[in-house]
């Protein structure tokens, strides 16, 4: 393996805040599925620094319990001092107040607003990290957003509280991720899906971006990662990303990607009370208000020319969806086909 791509593997989960003054954010989030059932968990923890001002930085805590059986999904956040916070940049290990994260572990409370979310999780995997941008794009400037799937395909067990209801966690699937930046992507959807129904050991991850650049807008960035029977199929380059399609709606999805002899060609959605509204604060300034789903219906069709295979993959309430977009512009791209 590259020496560069081993290094960044290794040093995947170090934290990246170092006081800067031009802004920063920074989040570990994991997220899983209950192996055959509508529930899911997603719990983030972040640092928030802002532009010009890193001596008003503060960590967060956040927590999701999504359940498509009741059709209600739980929210919690809870700021804490900088102070009591620890985002280590030599090893992986974070601690938010009492909360703590570390390989193989996370632990955690919040009570704030009635909402009462503890967790004390296992987890555990093999997979190399996944990256969504080619290697050298997490040293540059651009884009002012980075994010790696640290450990696809992590196992989970342990225990969720959720308002004192106690929900025990056997073998979930999911993921932890690692996201930083100077600020937050202006216009996005993502979405991921850790084991599909179909095809339990194949891993997902993909994206539609557009940044603001002053009173300019870039084109609609479309990267795509797909792990399945032992290849993967990485779609990250940038001429790729920008010829990809993309057609993000309101509770739906469609992407579509691919190069000679390949097609990768998918839609995610999910029923509109399945989604909870997130602010994010961003570092230069004001708020990007996103909606995120993490029991979200996903289809996916593989054509490989390679293996003269068609194939699709089906994800009924597995898949995590996000989508952003801003009032001024949306993220749709042309009907170009790749």
């Amino acid at each position: 393996m590259h020496s560069a791509l081993q290094t960044f593997y290794q040093q995947a989960n170090y934290a990246r805040f170092h006081d800067q003054r031009a802004g920063h954010y920074e989040s570990y989030f994991l997220r899983a599925n209950h192996p055959n059932r509508p529930l899911a968990f997603w719990i983030r923890y972040t640092i928030f620094s802002p532009r010009l001002m890193p001596e008003k930085a503060l960590g967060e805590l956040w927590a999701i319990f999504f359940n498509g059986e009741t059709r209600r999904q739980h929210v919690a956040r809870q700021p804490h001092p900088l102070a009591d916070c620890l985002f280590d940049t030599a090893a992986f290990r974070v601690q938010i107040g009492p909360a703590s994260l570390g390989p193989g572990f996370c632990r955690g409370a919040i009570n704030n607003q009635g909402q009462v979310l503890t967790w004390d999780l296992a987890f555990d995997g093999e997979c190399v990290p996944l990256l969504l941008l080619p290697l050298n794009r997490y040293q540059g400037r651009l884009p002012p957003a980075k994010s790696v799937v640290s450990l696809p395909m992590a196992c989970f067990s342990g225990s969720l509280s959720v308002n004192g209801e106690t929900i025990s966690v056997a073998n979930w699937v999911g993921s932890q991720n690692h996201n930083w930046g100077t600020r937050h992507t202006d216009s996005y959807a993502w979405g991921q899906v850790a084991g599909f129904d179909t095809h339990p050991q194949s891993f997902l991850e993909v994206a539609t971006a557009r940044l603001r650049l002053g009173p300019l807008w870039t084109p609609a960035f479309t990267p795509l990662v797909l792990r399945h029977r032992q290849r993967e199929y990485a779609l990250t380059g940038l001429l790729q990303a920008v010829r990809a399609h993309s057609r993000p709606g309101d509770v739906s999805w469609e992407f579509r990607s691919g190069t000679v002899g390949l097609d990768l060609e998918g839609v995610i959605t999910a029923d509109s009370d399945a989604f909870v509204s997130l602010d994010y604060h961003n570092p230069p300034g004001g708020t990007k208000r996103c909606r995120n789903c993490s029991i979200a219906c996903c289809t996916l069709r593989l054509r490989d020319a390679a293996t003269g295979t068609t194939e699709v993959l089906e994800a009924r309430h597995r898949a995590a969806f996000e989508i952003l977009e801003d009032s001024h512009q949306a993220l749709t791209q042309g009907t170009r086909k790749p």
